[in-house]
């Protein structure tokens, strides 16, 4: 695991030298502790350069990067595992390469002279990577398939610059710190700025699953791979299930690999049950466990870690977030680097500080709510489902006053609030319905805070088209299927993967996930949502795969989440804070939202009249956003 930067430059105007390198660098050295290093050249119109930062896991004396291959014409610089390197390397062994280290990495650089482009279709991992070619002039960049590990860019008329922070990008000197306002239109519906754009006008995300390439002064960007939702492989559901066991057995096995101390992060829940259970089966040794919990109980998740824990006998270690847990929102700031709303940051930050003192690995069960259909919202989509099928009479009286009547509830995660929400959005299409369940400002609560200027700028801006290219991609024709192949493409990588990657390297750690196995992701896409999604029960084919393997209370529990008491913080500890940073002169001030409507959310919130904790911290990350990456360089 790494922390990768560079660019090729066209111009004199720009130097690309070692020493802005080693400046890219070191703002990432929380990425990689253990070394550095860095590459620069020349090419017939300029420079080039590649930066890394290594936290070394595999090869750990000798997988010092950049790694060049046997004449020195091409140079690679990775951030993330390749697991399958072992196989890998004995077949590049065999075609006549010499190789020089057990590093993972330098698998790639032989791989490219055999293939071109192409050897990213051999790589079995989670990865971001930049490789140039001397000999050809060409700079790849290249994104594992799901997203597990960032990579952003900034291209202009003289050059490109790449990293895998956005603070290494803006060290290249004279790149504007201007605010992307779609970017930030996009943001308040999501929660998460969704790629390819960033907050930063002119730096942007590489999208998973893709490849950049600047050849001879031209670029282009490509996808080279998505899961095929439009397969039926025609096996049985106890096939199907022995299948399943099979592929994240074997997922699990190869994310073992590594030279240093490994661990498991346990939520109680199914997922990272599975993982720990898998890992206690291939380990000789107890297997190191590491659960957060909450002082409130409906957020607590605790007592069924340790049902795990004490199942698999693991080496098992707890802590509890208070909230006092505003301390780390400055320090979640600087992480992220650019606005990220999702406040289950907090315990994420916490649990990989707590996991970094004891191994520099942990395995997650990131990725199985996606490819089992593991989300309560599912349910609401398959129920919409069925009554689009209702009589247009029957659909239009659940959709108009038979939700209004509803009396309202000001928290969030009650049944009457998700009925209500459910109902009112029955009148829309099922992919405009699923936008509205999921968002956390719409498009008219948007416009409700804007000032009228931003309201103009953005009135034909509508935040949907992220999902829809989604939606419109060829596959699976039931609705169900159809979203959880979106949630995997934006959701997945833009908010989860992020949150992980980003808290997990605050902390020099490294986090792996065998759900996100692409072998595993294309079979789960060929397997009928009724195997997922059962009488309304969510994950059947993954419990009845595993059901042997966990404690009956962990199988038949209700899914809870990984959510975090930010409401009630605003309510009591928090609440002079969200105030005194939302109604501050320098927010109010910034011409993006009016006073009187940001100011009417935190009056409701505390006076408890509803329950709007997710979009206040919304407004919080990107006040203090602004505080920490505009204003202190304006």
């Amino acid at each position: 695991m790494c922390g990768i930067c560079g660019g090729i430059t066209w111009s004199p105007k720009h130097n690309l030298d070692e020493k802005l390198l080693q400046r890219m660098c070191r703002l990432m050295i929380h990425r990689g502790p253990d070394d550095e290093g860095a590459y620069v050249g020349d090419w017939s119109k300029g420079q080039v350069g590649l930066g890394n930062r290594r936290l070394s896991i595999i090869d750990v004396e000798g997988g010092h990067q950049p790694i060049a291959n046997e004449d020195g014409s091409v140079h690679v610089v990775c951030n993330g595992e390749i697991y399958n390197f072992r196989d890998l390397r004995e077949q590049l062994v065999r075609q006549g390469h010499e190789l020089r280290t057990r590093c993972d990495t330098e698998v790639i650089v032989h791989l490219y002279e055999d293939r071109g482009i192409e050897f990213l279709h051999e790589l079995r991992g989670m990865f971001a990577l930049a490789l140039w070619d001397g000999n050809e002039e060409r700079l790849v960049l290249a994104r594992d398939r799901l997203g597990q590990k960032p990579l952003y860019y900034y291209r202009d008329n003289e050059r490109l610059v790449f990293a895998s922070s956005i603070k290494s990008i803006l060290e290249a000197p004279g790149i504007p710190r201007e605010v992307d306002r779609e970017a930030l239109h996009d943001y308040l519906t999501f929660q998460y700025v969704p790629h390819p754009l960033t907050m930063f006008r002119g730096i942007k995300k590489l999208p998973p699953a893709h490849y950049l390439v600047f050849d001879k002064g031209e670029i282009r960007i490509e996808r080279y791979w998505r899961p095929e939702f439009d397969e039926d492989h025609g096996m049985l559901e106890h096939q199907c299930a022995d299948h399943v066991r099979g592929l994240l057995q074997e997922a699990t096995e190869l994310r073992m690999i590594s030279d240093v101390p490994l661990g498991a992060f346990l939520s109680g829940g199914i997922d990272s049950s599975i993982v720990v259970g898998l890992m206690s089966r291939l380990s000789k040794d107890p297997v190191k466990t590491f659960s957060i919990g909450f002082e409130e109980k409906k957020y607590d998740e605790l007592e069924y870690a340790r049902a795990v824990a004490d199942e698999f006998r693991t080496d098992h270690k707890e802590f509890v977030v208070r909230p006092n847990a505003v301390e780390i929102i400055p320090e979640l700031v600087r992480q992220f680097d650019e606005p990220f709303a999702d406040s289950s940051a907090i315990p994420t930050y916490y649990v990989s500080k707590m996991t970094s003192e004891f191994v520099k690995v942990a395995l997650t069960g990131d990725a199985g709510d996606e490819c089992f259909a593991g989300y309560p919202r599912y349910r609401a989509v398959k129920i919409g489902e069925l009554v689009d099928k209702m009589p247009k009479l029957v659909k239009g009286i659940l959709s108009g006053a038979g939700w209004q009547g509803l009396p309202a509830s000001v928290e969030q995660k009650t049944f009457r609030r998700r009925v209500k929400k459910f109902l009112a959005a029955l009148a829309r299409d099922p992919a405009q319905r699923y936008m509205m369940w999921i968002s956390i400002f719409d498009e008219d609560s948007k416009r409700f805070l804007y000032t009228d200027d931003l309201a103009a700028e953005m009135a034909d801006r509508d935040s949907f088209a992220f999902l829809k290219q989604y939606y419109d991609m060829p596959g699976r024709t039931d609705f169900l299927g159809r979203t959880t192949f979106v949630d995997m493409m934006t959701y997945l990588p833009c908010d989860l993967l992020t949150k992980v990657d980003v808290t997990s390297m605050a902390h020099s750690l490294e986090a792996r996930s065998p759900f996100l196995d692409h072998k595993l992701i294309e079979f789960v896409a060929t397997i009928p949502t009724h195997f997922k999604l059962r009488k309304l029960k969510t994950k059947h084919i993954l419990k009845r795969a595993f059901g042997d393997l966990l404690p009956e209370c962990i199988v038949k529990r209700p899914k809870m989440g990984f959510g975090v008491p930010i409401a009630e913080w605003f309510r009591k500890d928090l609440a002079d804070y969200v105030r005194d940073v939302l109604l501050d002169a320098r927010a109010t001030g910034r011409g993006i939202f009016k006073k009187k409507s940001v100011e009417q959310l935190v009056n409701q919130h505390i006076n408890r009249q509803a329950d709007h904790g997710y979009r206040l911290w919304a407004l919080l990350m990107l006040e203090l956003w602004h505080r920490e990456f505009i204003d202190s360089n304006s």
